[in-house]
């Protein structure tokens, strides 16, 4: 059984004017079918207004589907008595973890999922001392969050959500905010949890290098998906990503060029390893 399955999932943005009637109906996300296994490490991306934040909303239940239907763990989103359920299989963490953080130390913040769960409380900072390793921030633990860059918020709001041992954790564009640095120690973080604790990741974004690494790449356009496969499969469609306002990872791109001007290279080139040991083999340097 998936961890999570979406079955034909439509979701409309109502607009109405001032005086509260309806002006007209934005179908956000369209007809989505969508399979997460457990331990999968799964990207989504889409442009701005592709949906790919709103199909996310689905996965821990804080929007139900206008038709369709979202299954969490086996759990039906919509069935009230299994909304805590739910959101304690499928954690959140949002693009800006101030939104997200509470605590005035570190430690603290990450205990106030687990308290409120009623976690007893020798379990509780078993639990904080675990998810602050985990993302290698427990010589943190006693700081204020105010005085962490932003790369180090947003791994605080991983951990947050790892010490109510969620069994996936959607990350809804966590690294928009970042510098690169930040970027790259919240990707770092992430993968780690998935390859060696064996947490489902689903992380939504639109920066194309975050995802050469998944398991699978969906992507959407105007609230459908419109390609998936594995990330080589997807970014050899280089002339469909573009077509759709994304971009493919930079090194992509540049093996894309090179072919142009004769250089022989396969499709789907992701890492400048892969390019640079293919260039020598072209050249019949190695």
């Amino acid at each position: 059984m998936s961890l999570i399955k979406t079955d034909k999932v439509t979701y409309e943005y109502i607009r109405r004017d001032k005086d509260g009637a309806v002006e007209g109906v934005n179908k956000a996300v369209d007809n989505v079918d969508m399979s997460v296994e457990q331990g999968q490490f799964i990207a989504i991306l889409g442009h701005n207004g592709s949906g790919k934040s709103t199909l996310a909303k689905h996965f821990n239940a804080l929007l139900h589907p206008v038709e369709g239907t979202v299954f969490v763990d086996g759990m039906d989103t919509r069935a009230e008595e299994h909304i805590w359920d739910i959101r304690q299989t499928a954690g959140m963490v949002f693009q800006n973890p101030d939104n997200q953080i509470i605590g005035t130390v570190v430690e603290e913040d990450v205990a106030f999922g687990p308290e409120n769960m009623g976690v007893p409380s020798r379990e509780i900072w078993e639990r904080v001392q675990k998810s602050l390793k985990s993302v290698d921030m427990y010589t943190y633990r006693k700081h204020s969050p105010s005085r962490l860059s932003g790369g180090q918020k947003q791994r605080i709001a991983i951990a947050g959500v790892l010490a109510m041992q969620p069994k996936c954790i959607v990350l809804d564009e966590p690294t928009a905010m970042l510098d690169p640095v930040g970027r790259r120690e919240v990707i770092n973080a992430v993968l780690e949890l998935n390859k060696k604790e064996g947490i489902t990741v689903i992380l939504i974004t639109h920066y194309m290098e975050e995802v050469i690494k998944a398991d699978r790449v969906f992507v959407m356009d105007k609230g459908r998906v419109v390609m998936s496969g594995s990330p080589r499969e997807v970014f050899s469609r280089v002339s469909e990503i573009t077509e759709i306002g994304l971009s493919v990872p930079q090194v992509t791109l540049l093996a894309q060029e090179l072919k142009k001007k004769g250089v022989k290279l396969p499709d789907g080139l992701l890492t400048c390893e892969e390019l640079v040991g293919e260039i020598c083999r072209s050249l019949r340097i190695i």
